[in-house]
């Protein structure tokens, strides 16, 4: 048989349900519980009960704890095993030794004294669970009080933990928006140095060319003003002539 995980929570002996493989009436059931024998001995039914007042009460119990801590199942070989919760009340020893267990358990499997520890919610939860069965055998109304306790505790837990992931989630894709915005920054950026350096590049040819236009109507104009005042000394030099004929023809000879 394969034992089931070792807890805080006391748990009954496993009970091993086997399937009748016989052939019986409409109205049989098909399965049958038998308690825990060696592998070399078959299983023998237990003897009955005798009836007792409180067997009502007793059992009423056992489905109250089944309802609020389930039993735990596993496959062995074809066979199912099913180990119900203890029902045994417990004694003040019970509780010192559940401490100690504790202790032992925390340091055995090395849990963190603070911060967020998996091993140590998980011992306190099966603790906490087995505080719930021992309270729920002396009072039943203050187990499920408890029993409610634990619920809201665990929906709580829950919401943060989907409080996390979504704020992991969301924190990723941000980052990731990030990375991506700041990959495309770094290409606009290289772009932006590229048109700048074409801008510079025609300014600079620009600037060459204005220049050359200067130098060239530069020397243009000063052709021009000397071939003007050239001009204007020929003709200078031609008026004082013909002035100088004119007199010459309108003065008389003495």
């Amino acid at each position: 048989m394969i034992p089931a995980t070792d807890s805080l929570l006391k748990y009954d002996n496993p009970v091993l349900v086997t399937r009748n493989t016989e052939k019986k009436s409409p109205k049989a059931r098909s399965l049958r519980v038998s308690p825990l024998q060696p592998a070399t001995a078959a299983p023998v039914p237990p003897p009955p009960k005798p009836k007792s007042p409180t067997g009502d009460g007793n059992k009423q119990m056992e489905e109250i704890l089944n309802a609020m801590l389930p039993p735990r199942e596993w496959m062995d070989n074809n066979q199912l095993w099913v180990q119900h919760v203890s029902t045994t009340p417990c004694t003040r020893m019970n509780v010192v030794q559940l401490q100690e267990l504790l202790d032992l358990k925390l340091q055995h499997r090395q849990a963190r004294e603070t911060g967020i520890c998996p091993v140590r919610r998980e011992l306190y939860s099966q603790c906490f669970d087995e505080l719930i069965r021992q309270i729920t055998i002396n009072c039943s109304e203050r187990g499920l009080l408890l029993l409610r306790v634990r619920d809201e505790i665990h929906m709580t837990i829950a919401a943060y933990q989907t409080l996390y992931a979504s704020s992991v989630a969301f924190g990723m894709r941000k980052a990731l928006q990030a990375e991506q915005g700041k990959n495309d920054m770094r290409n606009k950026i290289v772009e932006l140095e590229s048109d700048k350096k074409d801008m510079e590049r025609q300014l600079n040819e620009q600037k060459a060319k204005s220049e050359a236009i200067e130098k060239r109507e530069t020397e243009r104009r000063q052709m021009e003003e000397k071939k003007h005042t050239e001009e204007i000394q020929f003709l200078k030099r031609t008026n004082q002539q013909l002035k100088a004929q004119l007199e010459g023809i309108i003065v008389p000879k003495k």
